[in-house]
């Protein structure tokens, strides 16, 4: 009884773990990177959903105001057997394409626009961060396991 229900819960069940870089590129406008599933008793992942999310927070103190964006996703639909006490690595290209702000769309035009759109950033504390975050679906639990890695942009 209590081995169906830790089953269910996903605990002692299919670990995720994220393998990509630090940092990528913008111009290369892709995320390659690998999914790593282990787990201490024999299971079926049937998707995995990737995706990355960015952070854009501006302001200060009471007035920080914080959203977040799904940048690109996708996912991949596919039965993956994940044996007991063994590692299974699956490969993952995601394309992405960022979304400027107005400010920062007004700093591509030239040098001088640039400046002031990179005061006008600091002035109002205006920065984004980056996570993807891949989540997996498992045959038979009701809790889907999932793993973040923050990546830098540049």
């Amino acid at each position: 009884m209590f081995g169906k229900v830790k089953k269910w819960l996903g605990i002692e069940g299919v670990k995720v773990e994220l393998i990509a870089p630090e940092a990528v590129l913008e111009s290369d406008g892709v995320i390659e990177g690998k999914i790593r599933f282990h787990t201490m008793h024999t299971q079926k992942v049937y998707s995995v959903r990737i995706k990355l999310v960015e952070r854009y927070s501006r302001g200060r103190g009471e007035n920080k105001l914080v959203d977040e964006y799904e940048l690109a996703s996708t996912e991949l639909v596919q039965d993956i057997e994940v044996p007991q006490d063994d590692i299974i690595e699956i490969d993952f290209k995601l394309p992405f394409q960022l979304v400027k702000s107005d400010i920062e769309a007004l700093g591509t035009k030239n040098l001088l626009l640039k400046g002031i759109s990179r005061l006008a950033q600091w002035s109002r504390n205006a920065h984004s961060t980056f996570r993807l975050e891949a989540e997996a679906k498992v045959r038979g639990t009701a809790l889907s396991p999932f793993a973040q890695k923050n990546i830098l942009i540049k």
